[in-house]
């Protein structure tokens, strides 16, 4: 990988390597070569333990400290579902549902005890949420502590060390940031060390960068203390910034809306493909798919809740109202108001989602046909895409949720569920509107047989697009599918899938739709859970139903469990495409939540 400083900054570099390099102060000869010793309560050694000191922060969504961690395993009860957190990754699921119900009330209720890791990786049991609290009021929020989280050692690393004539008694070899922060802690005031140069060190954004001596390992240790944002704060949604940076970050770019509620009702139906352009003069522009556009006034407040932005707008009262930015994440802002109103945008910028000729004639469109013939065909030939929602004349068809398409040469593609394969053809074109499509025939699956009209598309860039949907409004008909890439290195899908399929039968121990639990209605089913995607449902061993299940990583690397019980009651119900929470070798949890915030809970537990 090559990285590129801009001059100014060599000239920085250059006089920080400089400094460190004076205040060097003995060296001892090793195996022939030259060895720079770092001292004891040195500058240097101070850098060090900051760099490999625990972090604190990645858990505020719990605890709202950063000077400290609960360690895993622990459980948290959210809404009703008791959450067992095993990992950061763990953590996801929080949020997830937090956005799920989409109040102003995220309450997270820990079971105690827990145990709680320090900076210097000292532990203490808390036995109640108030001695909690009174332990998260001493610590120092908004980044005035002192650990480095921008830049972390790549282990193993070879330590020296040396006796009071600097000789050297003895090698140490560390293999994670708890040894080394535990090694410089228990050196005595004079103690002399060294490092095993070259050193690596990888950086925020994943770039490494090697280090030969301790003066390069200064300079760069120095460096990354303010290079990111280390969320020293009690929130965890990455809103930390200032009026100028809110103001740059919301104007930067076009934002598209992707979903809108007002008073509990979807109206995202009536705006689809809508665009807000947003200017620094206080003005704001909303263009329709059709080119309409109106133009409104909006403006913020930064208050102790948070942001306060408001939209005006005279044509669209939809839009009109004072909303607080209560998450921000990466190219996606939402907005939540009372009595069930939201706002989520999503960021357009034109470097991601612009124009792509892909090496053919051209022919790509705006936003309505934004990929260009021979990019589409290329990304749909590269993996599986997973059907996640059709409907046909404003209808759910859930008897292919979770079938597989298979895009190949020639204009061939397949329809399986994982035994059964239907074979078809497709075509990618344009409509009479100037819409890219993408045109399905199956002689024996006339629902998926259409010209389809692509409306929206999202991945890293066009060229990795992996989501698409389509969508004809005049007669209600919309398909989205999304790209699965098989990853053998994925742990987390094997081992999920070897559970399920390892052995036994699984019953239905919990089932709540928006908190009715109708878990009575499968209490005598057992599943079985087969190769080729193949689930059998029985009662006193006599089979009653099939399906199809799966489980995959999806784009935003969610764990997603696809059960397909057909439309009839009341397996019907459980067809859905559901978010993994929990799993062990005898219980398996999933949520799901769709569109209109409908939110449901499936617990599987293993037939004793």
């Amino acid at each position: 990988m090559k990285t590129f400083t801009p001059n100014f900054l060599r000239v920085f570099i250059l006089s920080i390597v400089l400094l460190f390099a004076s205040c060097q102060e003995e060296f001892e000869d090793i195996g022939g070569e030259e060895q720079e010793t770092i001292e004891a309560g040195s500058t240097t050694a101070n850098l060090i333990q900051n760099t490999s000191a625990q972090d604190g922060s990645f858990d505020n969504i719990v605890d709202e400290a950063s000077c400290f961690a609960i360690q895993f395993p622990y459980t948290v009860e959210v809404a009703g579902i008791q959450i067992t957190i095993d990992s950061i990754e763990d953590l996801r699921v929080i949020e997830e549902l937090f956005d799920a119900f989409d109040t102003d009330e995220d309450i997270v209720d820990i079971l105690f005890p827990i145990t709680i890791v320090y900076a210097d990786y000292t532990e203490l049991v808390i036995e109640s949420k108030e001695q909690l609290r009174e332990l998260a009021e001493e610590c120092i929020e908004g980044g005035g502590d002192d650990d480095i989280e921008c830049i972390d050692f790549v282990y193993p690393i070879t330590l020296f060390t040396f006796d009071v004539n600097s000789q050297v008694t003895g090698e140490v070899v560390i293999n994670s940031d708890r040894e080394l922060r535990r090694f410089f802690a228990n050196l005595q005031e004079d103690d002399l060390v060294s490092l095993d140069y070259p050193v690596t060190l990888k950086k925020y954004d994943g770039t490494e960068i090697v280090v030969e001596n301790n003066a390069e390992l200064a300079m760069a240790l120095e460096a990354a203390k303010d290079e990111c944002d280390e969320d020293d704060d009690d929130d965890y949604n990455d809103d930390d910034f200032n009026e100028e940076h809110f103001v740059e970050y919301l104007t930067e770019c076009p934002w598209k809306l992707r979903d809108i509620r007002r008073f509990g009702a979807d109206q995202l139906g009536q705006y689809e493909g809508f665009m807000f352009d947003f200017n620094a003069d206080g003005t704001v522009e909303v263009t329709g798919p059709a080119g309409n556009m109106s133009s409104g006034e909006w403006a913020f407040e930064f208050t102790p809740n948070g942001v306060l932005i408001e939209l005006a707008f005279g044509d669209y009262v939809d839009f009109s109202a004072t909303w607080l930015v209560y998450e921000i994440e990466e190219g996606k802002i939402k907005f939540y108001n009372d009595n069930d109103n939201r706002l989520i945008l999503k960021r357009y910028c034109e470097d991601d989602h612009g124009d792509d000729n892909g090496g053919d004639n051209g022919d790509g469109g705006n936003d309505n046909g934004i990929i260009s013939v021979e990019t589409l065909i290329n990304t749909l030939k590269e993996c599986e895409w997973l059907i996640k929602d059709l409907e046909l004349q404003n209808e759910d068809l859930d008897r292919l949720l979770g079938f597989g398409l298979i895009f190949g040469e020639e204009g061939m593609v397949v329809l399986s569920d994982g035994l059964t394969e239907i074979p078809g053809t497709y075509e990618v074109g344009a409509n009479d509107e100037g819409h890219r499509t993408l045109s399905l025939t199956f002689e024996m699956e006339g629902a998926l047989t259409f010209e389809w009209p692509l409306v929206e598309i999202d991945g890293e860039s066009i060229v990795k697009t992996d989501w698409i949907k389509m969508y004809d409004e005049t007669i209600g008909y919309k398909l989205i599918i999304e790209k699965i890439c098989e990853d053998p290195e994925d742990g987390d899908v094997g081992e999920i899938r070897n559970i399920v399929m390892g052995g036994g039968l699984w019953n239905v121990a919990m089932y709540d739709d928006e908190g009715v639990n109708s878990t009575e209605d499968y209490a005598d089913m057992d599943f079985g859970f087969s190769m080729f995607n193949q689930v059998e449902v029985s009662i006193n061993d006599d089979p009653i139903a099939n399906g199809v299940w799966r489980v995959v990583r999806d784009t935003e690397g969610n764990l997603v469990f696809y059960l397909n019980m057909g439309d009839s009651a009341p397996l019907g119900e459980l067809t859905e495409p559901w978010y993994v929470t929990e799993v062990n070798t005898d219980r398996v949890m999933l949520v799901y939540e769709d569109e209109e915030v409908n939110f449901k809970t499936l617990v599987f537990e293993k037939k004793p």
